[in-house]
């Protein structure tokens, strides 16, 4: 097949929409399919590198940091993926990059798959004073523009539901992203470790709770903060890897409650070096209630690193209380599950066994392209069926 990915984030941009494409773009590679990526150029410029089509765009940073816009549906970067004849597209946003994927799916008369990763409505402050008339426009936009898809991924069932609930009346399936494992068998040795703990200055006795991901308001980092400080306890340290909009109001906050000394801001880490930071951890940690699914939870998981985040129906198929890690729902929970994890080491240790193992089993990055490749062959030949339909009734 030729398939088409449509996105308004790419590579080097670090975040879980891009590991998701890059992990489904290198497998469908290895499955024998031609795929290209359509996204969004950083410049006011349209060009190719390789298989990837950048279109020019213009910055929208003061909606949400980082994001850029189009107003291009025809260039004669569009008219050559329109003449490659791409056999299905597999859009990954729902702003300007979704208009083009409709532009190019109706000349080349082909289905559209929509995978939809992100909750707007935890994201209502940026763009709307009233949280539910943000809610309500969310709800209209998503509807709107997922039933122009032919089929849609929704990647936990909480999504599906809140689609649902939408009115999104198209086929939805959920299909978990997959993780590409053989980044996280990487197994650092005593010495590495130590030089690592050592490069941040993690004092030799203390136990890590670490947290992976971009550093924004929604993630609700601040209440892992507050957590800390109430512990009282002298040797935990909170690694933080990651970076956003959000970190200065982050490190304020440590600061104005004394925990300066037990709280690492790292920033941003490459992909490729991630995985040694997990193994420092020695549980992972997230207070956030606006993921989709949380691939950083998973790649924790995948390193063997039990996990404590805060309930979320997004958690109810990677997170499971007793196998895995907990999900708490105030600090007293929190601070009992933590102590037992830790103290405990016959526990902490089937935790960890069944972290890695469950992982391994649910989220590899090859199961993920193989069911996408049945979805999309499905969505074709609906497709061309409803096609053949068409034309007969006329």
């Amino acid at each position: 097949m030729k398939i088409l990915i449509t996105t308004e984030w790419y590579a080097p941009t670090i975040n879980g929409v891009v590991t998701s494409i890059v992990n489904l773009e290198k497998e469908l590679n290895r499955l024998g399919h031609e795929v290209r990526i359509l996204t969004l150029s950083d410049r006011n410029r349209s060009y190719r590198r390789d298989h990837v089509t950048y279109i020019r765009s213009i910055s929208a940073g003061k909606i949400y940091p980082g994001v850029r816009v189009t107003f291009s549906k025809v260039n004669r970067y569009i008219e050559e993926l329109e003449a490659w004849k791409p056999d299905v597209i597999h859009s990954q946003c729902e702003f300007s990059t979704f208009r083009i994927a409709k532009h190019i799916a109706k000349k080349c008369r082909i289905p559209i798959v929509h995978t939809y990763h992100t909750v707007y409505e935890d994201y209502t402050h940026y763009f709307s004073p009233n949280q539910k008339w943000g809610k309500r426009m969310v709800a209209l936009f998503s509807k709107r523009v997922l039933n122009q898809a032919s089929y849609v991924i929704a990647p936990t069932k909480k999504v599906y539901s809140i689609l649902t609930g939408y009115g999104v009346h198209q086929p939805i399936e959920v299909v978990p992203t997959g993780i590409d494992l053989k980044r996280f068998n990487l197994q650092l040795s005593g010495d590495e470790k130590k030089r690592l703990r050592e490069k941040h200055n993690i004092p030799i006795e203390n136990k890590v709770l670490l947290s992976v991901g971009r550093l924004a308001k929604e993630k609700n980092l601040e209440e892992i903060l507050t957590f800390v400080s109430n512990m009282r306890n002298d040797n935990l340290t909170l690694l933080i890897v990651g970076d956003g909009p959000y970190r200065s109001e982050l490190e304020n906050i440590a600061s104005k409650l004394g925990i300066t000394d037990k709280v690492i801001f790292v920033g941003m880490i490459p992909p490729e070096k991630v995985a040694s930071y997990y193994q420092l951890g020695d549980v992972f940690v997230s207070a956030s209630n606006s993921e989709t699914q949380g691939l950083t939870y998973i790649e924790a998981l995948a390193n063997g690193l039990p996990a404590l985040c805060r309930r979320d129906a997004c958690l109810e198929d990677v997170i499971e209380d007793g196998k895995n890690g907990w999900q708490y729902d105030s600090f007293a929970q929190f601070q009992e599950i933590l102590n037992s994890m830790l103290r405990d080491k016959d526990l902490y240790r089937k935790l960890s066994l069944h972290a890695k193992e469950g992982a391994i089993r649910k989220y590899s990055s090859v199961n993920f392209a193989e069911t996408l490749e049945r979805l999309y062959e499905h969505t074709i030949q609906n497709y061309l069926h409803a096609e053949e339909v068409s034309v007969s009734i006329k």
